[in-house]
């Protein structure tokens, strides 16, 4: 029996060393790596400003915990202030950490404002925020219920794009309204502007606290730094994590100064979160992302590929039924009776590495830092699986 815990259905490749948007596997393969650890490795694989940064800050401290201030923490802090709409930080380890923390600070800035009753969050069919009891009940998928008992009370959950479902579920006991700006796992599902402009407005409205999930779509991952910036909203509090640190494991939980405001010592905290490490490799990731015509590049760069997998869903629309997503966020739609994971495996078959997702979608989350060649890449890879998926037909 493998030691591991049997918690994954594992594709059987294994992984020695990365280079740029590279991965080469231990018997000496090479893969243009389209998922990007999950949206994870934004500056790709052995980046020498991160791998710099780690070494230096490795060789000093690694962790002493939050009982300590940690200057590192509070220089990323106030860049990702002066960069975001938020006034206050708060460092965990995880996208699921930090949607816990984002839910738990929502309830309780109502709690000490006088309104105890208002610990109700309105969040979305096909939403993903998380493997955590409270996370899932806030999605309440039955594929992640199954076996775990009831799931967590205090989430009502609605249709997407439907501002007349919100404001039928709000109460009394309402207290925050919980949205991905693109559903990631639910299958790459960008939701309206207009829907997210109407949300904030239905927060004012009712006095309500508005929570975005940026774990997937934060820090450049559509082409803006956090993707709520397209629909020019501006939350209340923000989760972020995955593409945060590049791959080194960090989250962060982003607040408004009235919202912030209600967490003093003692009401949450994490024995990692934030420490030396972590800040070495957040700090230069966000020094490169905020790098003047970065995210301006990525844009063009963003352009090409979408130019090019729209020339294989003209050329194949009997396998290709939509293309959706922004930026490097991308959803290929697969047309039933083709299976997304089958289109995944052939092009893995030509050196492309892909992610499934929800409603038979392929994704593609390829690092930030992609080049016009590994545009030409993926495209031709693709391009080959399609064929090779027709010609099982």
């Amino acid at each position: 029996m493998n030691a591991v815990m049997q918690t994954y259905g594992r594709i059987p490749i294994s992984f020695e060393r990365g280079e740029g948007a590279y991965l080469i596997s231990t018997d000496g393969h090479r893969y243009l790596d389209g998922a990007g650890g999950i949206a994870v490795v934004s500056m790709g694989h052995n980046h020498p400003k991160l791998t710099s940064a780690l070494i230096e800050q490795a060789q000093r401290l690694w962790h002493v915990s939050n009982l300590y201030e940690i200057p590192e923490q509070s220089q990323y802090a106030e860049k990702l202030v002066e960069a975001s709409f938020a006034d206050a930080v708060f460092f965990c380890n995880s996208g699921a950490e930090a949607m816990e923390g984002a839910i738990k600070i929502a309830r309780k800035f109502h709690s000490v404002n006088g309104a105890r009753n208002r610990y109700r969050s309105i969040t979305l069919e096909g939403s993903f925020h998380g493997r955590t009891l409270a996370t899932l009940g806030a999605a309440n998928n039955p594929n992640h219920l199954e076996g775990f008992g009831p799931p967590a009370e205090g989430f009502d959950v609605v249709p997407p794009n439907s501002l007349e479902a919100v404001r039928e579920v709000i109460c009394s006991d309402t207290g925050a309204i919980v949205v991905e700006p693109i559903q990631g796992e639910g299958g790459i599902r960008p939701l309206k502007f207009d829907y997210l402009k109407g949300l904030r407005d239905l927060a004012d409205e009712h006095k309500l606290l508005l929570i975005v999930d940026e774990v997937q779509t934060g820090f450049g991952r559509t082409g803006k730094l956090f993707a709520h910036e397209w629909a020019e909203i501006t939350p209340d509090i923000m989760a972020c994590a995955k593409g945060i640190a590049s791959g080194f494991p960090c989250g962060a939980v982003l607040a408004s100064k009235k919202v912030a405001e209600a967490m003093t010592p003692g009401t949450h905290g994490s024995t990692f979160g934030g420490n030396q490490l972590a800040m070495a490799a957040a700090n230069a990731t966000l020094d490169i992302l905020l790098e003047n015509g970065f995210l301006s590049k990525l844009q063009q760069v963003s352009k090409l590929l979408w130019n090019g997998l729209q020339s294989i869903a003209d050329a194949h629309p009997e396998i290709v039924e939509n293309i959706r997503g922004q930026g490097l966020m991308i959803g290929l739609v697969v047309r039933s009776p083709f299976v997304n994971s089958e289109l995944g495996n052939f092009a893995r078959n030509h050196g492309l590495l892909t992610v499934v997702a929800g409603e038979n979608v392929l994704r593609l989350l390829p690092p930030l830092i992609i080049e016009e060649q590994e545009v030409d890449f993926i495209i031709n890879s693709l391009k080959q699986a399609c064929a090779d998926l027709l010609s099982k037909v």
